[in-house]
């Protein structure tokens, strides 16, 4: 299979350079087993698109590389990610309330939370303004468990939940195309409905093994301790993902209402709740 793809894209190709969106580690991992190194970046369009580069003499997967020539990173107190160098913008069009708002100290403040490690390579863990902060005051980054659960082949979208609530939560969908195989590699009918699969024992299992996954990376308070697979899709034409595939954060919680209020109905005793 590794051949065919590699033939399928010319045979010759070392780097690729990945952006916009995160590419999430299991891909990055998918495509160094076959021999193609994609260097993921960093960058928002008031710092010129690119600000952080993975390199081809060392890129780190699940990093978005180390700082441009000519550009510097620091974080906040917050974590929150702040730009500054050649490539950023000077203000905003005839707008100096949102520039002088964007900027603090001279540094482009991005909006968006990460971490840096002792070699000065970026990882992004979420946006500032989607945290989440549980009735108990802990911080939740969505993206940190967000990403990781959808790293499973069965797992279409997820949204992190748990705002103002006792305990995290989380909403599923599941993968159209990859949920038959799926099943018929698990002695189940491979054309199950959707709405069957999401009530089916070894599909929920299969999510909590996603999930007790990601929950080993965050602390207990952090972790999600219920969810609920849902039985339809998150597709741009139904109005939940951005024509880049991102999720509609605010839509959904609109939309969905009622499925988030029913996972704090039920008292945290429920077997969806991870004992991992």
């Amino acid at each position: 299979v590794y051949s065919k793809l590699r033939t399928a894209m010319g045979g010759n190709v070392k780097y690729a350079v990945s952006g916009s969106a995160p590419l999430g580690p299991r891909l990055g991992h998918f495509f160094h087993s076959l021999g193609v190194h994609i260097l993921e970046g960093y960058g928002l369009t008031e710092t010129t698109a690119p600000a952080t580069v993975n390199l081809t003499t060392k890129s780190k997967i699940g990093t978005v590389g180390p700082a441009l020539p000519g550009v510097s990173i620091r974080l906040a107190d917050d974590g929150e990610v702040e730009v500054k160098g050649v490539n950023v913008f000077k203000e905003y069009w005839k707008n100096p309330e949102a520039t002088a708002e964007a900027f603090h100290d001279g540094w482009f403040k991005t909006g968006d939370l990460g971490s840096v490690d002792d070699e000065g390579y970026l990882t992004i863990t979420g946006r500032k303004k989607e945290i989440i902060v549980t009735a108990g005051g802990k911080n939740v980054a969505p993206a940190g468990l967000e990403d990781p659960i959808r790293a499973n082949p069965i797992v279409g979208q997820v949204v992190v939940v748990g705002d103002k609530r006792p305990f995290i939560g989380a909403l599923i969908t599941l993968d159209r195309e990859m949920l038959p195989t799926w099943l018929g590699n698990n002695g189940l009918p491979a054309d199950m409905p959707i709405a069957e699969a999401a009530k089916n024992e070894k599909v929920r299992a299969e999510v909590q093994r996603a999930i007790d996954l990601a929950n080993k990376r965050v602390s207990r308070a952090e972790s999600v301790r219920k969810f609920e697979i849902l039985d339809t899709e998150w597709t741009e034409a139904s109005g939940h993902l951005t024509p880049k595939m991102s999720i509609k954060r605010n839509v959904i919680l609109d939309d969905f209402s009622r499925e988030i209020d029913d996972l704090y109905a039920v008292p945290v005793t429920t077997t969806n709740v991870s004992l991992g």
